[in-house]
């Protein structure tokens, strides 16, 4: 099928688009219009604000994107203003159908469609809750307590950050949760928090487990600060929080066999420590945020086979980067040395906290594989370097590489 003119072609879309029965529309494609093309795409949908419908119009240029509402008696302008720049690719889809416009370089209007059998689907609302674990506008004690959001569920501005960190740490620990068989333990999962700080994360995940999924749990936290360790008492006693301990002390100085180990920004080699207490106690998951890698930093050298990266590690910056790279990546291994399934991810945007890299690890691999043997072993050769996870691990990992 094809349309014999643009005015034709502006007539279909508009009749479309304002018609009922509109779900989505997307402008895309080479423009081949006269007005000047100012975004590279622009999708339009319905959206319920205050119960009544507004078309929502979604502009995207090179480097961001930008949102807004119009009324229906606002929606002409904007949706010709839209048709101007003449992309050369529109697809509009409704209860019924599915339109393909296309314009071919000769101004021709090729047109595409195809009957849909779904059901009319409801108006999304505009603030619609995202899948997130602790969502917004959803009043919640917890973060009310710690001062992230109001009573009414509104979510601090200068907490934005950190709240954003809490509900994608709890997402890992949910999709850990099953990769490491935890959820039917048939008696309360026993977590320990290995330099719990300021505890958000502490008290999050207690909160989460307990309150949201209905999943028993105990959490301690240790931390060798007696003031935070003092605060995160306050804030358990102020929600009630049973099964919920605090300890000050030492990472590893506490003897316990939890099923999982959090160590969230432990400041250098007290991630190791708490990797090394995660072993010992066999504990099934560990979740660890690394946090200023000092240690090794001070024994990198551009000498022997690391010789040929003497333009890397001259520099201060991109020397601590690696550090921090190579640190992690030991400690990843040493892991699946020892028999847990491991990898690295990013667990937030860099937005949101500088050190956002995790280590995931769930027990049960089996220990002492030769391939791994052999890639530490040779990592140590290259680097020429001895890292403090070996201290961490002690006699029974130094037997298994050595």
């Amino acid at each position: 099928m094809k349309i014999d003119s643009l005015e034709s072609l502006h007539e279909l879309v508009t009749a479309t688009v304002l018609g009922p029965g509109f779900r989505r529309a997307t402008f895309a494609g080479v423009p081949r219009g006269n007005a000047p093309a100012v975004w590279v795409r622009v999708v339009v949908r319905p959206v319920e604000l205050r119960g009544e419908r507004h078309l929502q119009f979604s502009y995207f240029d090179a480097k961001k994107d930008t949102t807004r509402n119009f009324s229906p008696s606002e929606t002409t302008d904007p949706l010709t203003e839209v048709l101007a720049v003449g992309f050369s690719g529109i697809h509009i889809t409704t209860d019924a159908e599915e339109l393909d416009l296309r314009t071919t370089k000769k101004g021709k209007v090729l047109v595409g469609r195809r009957e849909v059998n779904n059901a009319t689907a409801a108006l999304e609302p505009h603030n619609r809750v995202k899948d997130v674990p602790l969502p917004e506008g959803k009043a919640d004690r917890l973060l009310e307590v710690m001062g992230i959001a109001t009573a009414d569920g509104r979510v601090r501005p200068t907490m934005r950050a950190k709240f954003t960190q809490i509900n994608e740490f709890l997402k890992q620990l949910r999709h850990a949760l099953d990769a490491a068989e935890l959820r039917e333990l048939g008696r309360p999962v026993e977590i320990l928090d290995c330099g719990c700080g300021s505890s958000y994360l502490t008290l999050a995940a207690h909160h989460y487990l307990n309150n949201v999924l209905a999943i028993p749990s105990h959490v301690l936290g240790v931390d060798v600060n007696e003031e935070v360790i003092r605060k995160s008492i306050d804030r358990s006693e102020r929600i009630a929080a049973n099964g919920l301990s605090f300890a000050c002390g030492r990472i590893g100085g506490i003897e316990v066999k939890p099923d999982i180990v959090l160590a969230l920004h432990a400041c250098d080699t007290a991630t190791d420590d708490a990797i090394a207490q995660a072993v010992r106690g066999e504990a099934k998951l560990l979740l660890s945020v690394p946090c200023c890698h000092h240690a090794l930093n001070r024994e990198l050298r551009a000498e022997g086979p690391a010789e040929v990266l003497r333009p890397l590690l001259r520099h201060g910056i991109l020397r601590e980067r690696t550090a921090d790279l190579v640190t992690d990546a030991f400690r990843a291994l040493a892991l699946r040395i020892v028999g847990y399934r491991t990898d690295v991810v990013e667990f937030v945007s860099t937005e949101h906290t500088a050190r956002n890299l995790m280590i995931r690890a769930i027990r049960g691999a089996p220990p002492g594989d030769a391939g791994h043997v052999a890639e530490y072993r040779e990592m140590k050769r290259f680097w020429g370097v001895t890292p403090y996870i070996e201290t961490a691990l002690g006699e029974p990992f130094l037997s298994m590489v050595s």
